[in-house]
């Protein structure tokens, strides 16, 4: 097969005629004019005949912005054509070369692995990306694994958000961090990841996004994402391949518990379902009712809505935010540490300060909202970066404890919203949380959490950076300390226009003393880092940039330790997965460990 790099198409702007439908084609890059377009460009860098092309693909594509507001899409496609070689050597062209063709292959992974296998049953807690891709690649083979998700089908799930994001009424066990999905069914759908993928993992992650409903672009989109809207309905689709292939999937169905042998060794677990769910599973044999717990003093039932279901292997696929999940795992004395992560502020920007920023024009409707990606690192040596940035987006409202409010970033496939909002965020590790404690991490969220819950009555705390900047560099006097405006300080650059600039969030919001969440060296960093920004990117580090909080959630505050062969190191048949046990950051990381958790479990299990 032939690569061909850096086939350069110019894009034409007109400012004074912002046509979407522009936008709606390049954005459809399989129309067959610019397929047409590509080939035509590709014979003549091979110096052939198009006729002669067998078979095209688009592998890549970009935007060059370099030489701002002189604008090229940049693709790499491969073709097919006859006597290979001797085509690529008479071109001489630097950017043509052979490539061999790869695919991935979920046996041939497997057979590599040494594994001891043995009949068994399989259950997968959690159905986020890693639960999902996990629970596909083991269907789609013969197995039958049972998910359980303690949240809600993708559908009712959000309804109950909706509902949360207009009346404030928190339900604990369905809400942004927990159902059908995961976290990342409520933000911008970003699938790509700083994982190298050498085995193929992440490809055929996109592969079955494609499958089950996911725009064809992101398989060679540079930034490729697909926006809260259509994530839902992919969900939906694995969720039901799942089943005909086999599976089972259990919504609204907790896991309490880790049953383990005098080994060691997963024999069971138990679970508590929020409804019947004897009739859900198709192996009678792997379910039984847990005995009824009787409270003696109020001779009343308690968990008598207990359920075992035995199983062989189990994939910890929990997701950040399992909190209660992560408690039970200490009790269980599961191997497992502390782990650094990131906590900061969501920051919003109008979308046209950064279209103008990274495109030299505004070119709203032209051209996709723009993202970025902004990392510095301050002179105390903490990292500041931006992290889960949403052109076009919504700061929503992600909390799921009472009287705790954290945030998420969120957009909708066309990211057509009028702000950009990012997390610039600040790393912390174990010397910050002020203990040695394994859960000390969560103790440190929940803490920050509190502190912006009660800001602004549970409404999403607001500030302006002008404001949340002079409280910060100020003397730390009560007056400044309680200081609440709705104005900003003039010691930046003000190009942002407040009677026009508004936030843009999921959830009710209130201006509040934002900079009275964090301890002071986080304020000081992220100022810091705020400053920096505002180099790279003009009109960043504006009076009137809205900074709101707190962005806690970012990754697992804990990691629980698996070896090679993907298990715990102290649990036999438990497989710590994705993002939760601390081997990812995000949708496509999360698919692809997800994928890589299901050979290993699979060379385990027949």
């Amino acid at each position: 097969m032939i690569r061909i790099n850096q086939i350069k198409i110019p894009i034409e702007i007109n400012n004074r005629s912002h046509d979407k439908s522009k936008l709606e084609t390049r954005e459809k890059a399989s129309e067959v004019g610019l397929l047409n377009e590509l080939r035509k460009k590709a014979a003549k860098i091979l110096r052939i005949d198009a006729g002669q092309i067998e078979s095209f693909e688009i592998v890549k594509h970009s935007i060059d912005a370099r030489k701002k507001p002189e604008l090229y899409d940049v693709y790499v496609v491969d073709l097919k054509v006859r006597n290979e070689k001797n085509v690529v050597k008479k071109c001489r062209d630097k950017n043509v070369s052979v490539v061999e063709e790869k695919s991935y292959d979920f046996l041939e992974k497997v057979s590599r692995l040494n594994g001891v296998r043995k009949p068994g049953r399989i259950v997968i807690v959690g159905a986020g990306p890693a639960g999902l891709f996990c629970g596909y690649e083991l269907a789609k083979h013969g197995y039958k694994p049972i998910i359980i998700e303690r949240g809600a089908d993708v559908d009712k799930r959000s309804e109950i958000v909706e509902r949360f994001w207009e009346s404030g009424e928190l339900d604990l066990k369905t809400n942004v961090q927990f159902g059908e999905g995961g976290a990342g069914t409520f933000s911008d759908g970003k699938l790509n990841t700083m994982v190298k993928d050498k085995e193929g993992r992440g490809a055929e992650a996109l592969r079955i996004f494609t499958l089950n409903g996911a725009p064809e672009r992101i398989r060679y989109e540079s930034k490729p994402h697909i926006g809260t809207d259509i994530l839902k309905d992919v969900v939906k689709n694995i969720r039901n391949e799942i089943i005909n292939y086999g599976g089972q999937v259990l919504f609204e169905t907790l896991l309490t518990e880790l049953i383990t042998d005098t080994a060691g060794e997963i024999k069971a677990i138990k679970v508590s379902s929020q409804r019947s769910i004897e009739e859900d599973l198709y192996d009678e044999k792997a379910l039984r009712k847990a005995p009824t717990v009787i409270d003696q003093a109020n001779n009343e039932a308690v968990h008598a809505d207990e359920y075992i279901i035995n199983c062989d292997a189990v994939v910890l696929a929990i997701g950040h935010s399992a909190r209660d999940t992560f408690a039970m795992l200490k009790e269980k004395n599961v191997d497992m540490q502390p782990k650094p992560f990131a906590v900061g502020f969501r920051v919003e920007h109008p979308q046209s300060l950064i279209n103008m920023s990274q495109y030299g024009t505004d070119a709203s409707g032209i051209l996709p909202a723009a993202p970025y990606k902004l990392t510095t690192t301050t002179k105390s040596g903490r990292g500041v970066y931006s992290f889960c940035m949403c052109p076009g987006g919504y700061v929503v409202n992600a909390s799921s404890e009472e009287g705790r409010l954290c945030v998420n970033g969120m957009s909708y496939s066309k990211r057509d919203g009028k702000n950009a909002n990012s997390a610039i965020i600040i790393t912390v590790d174990p010397k910050d949380f002020g203990s040695d404690d394994v859960l000390a991490g969560v103790e440190f969220q929940r803490s920050l959490e509190k502190r912006a819950f009660d800001l602004a009555g549970g409404k999403i705390p607001v500030e302006y950076y002008g404001d949340f900047k002079r409280a910060v560099n100020s003397a730390n006097t009560d007056e400044q300390k309680n200081h609440t405006s709705v104005g900003a300080t003039q010691d930046n650059t003000c190009s942002i226009d407040p009677e026009t600039f508004t936030p843009q969030m999921k959830g009710a919001c209130e201006f509040a003393t934002v900079h009275t969440i964090l301890p002071k060296d986080l304020n000081e960093a992220f100022v810091e880092g705020m400053e920096n920004f505002g180099r790279t990117i003009k009109g960043y580090n504006d009076a009137h940039a809205l900074v709101s909080g707190v962005e806690s959630r970012t990754s697992s505050p804990v990691r629980i330790n698996r070896g090679n062969d993907g298990q715990s190191l102290n649990i036999k048949g438990l497989f710590p997965c994705g993002e939760g046990a601390g081997y990812a950051g995000g949708i496509m990381s999360a698919a692809m460990d997800g994928i890589r958790t299901a050979e290993l479990v699979a060379a385990q299990i027949l």
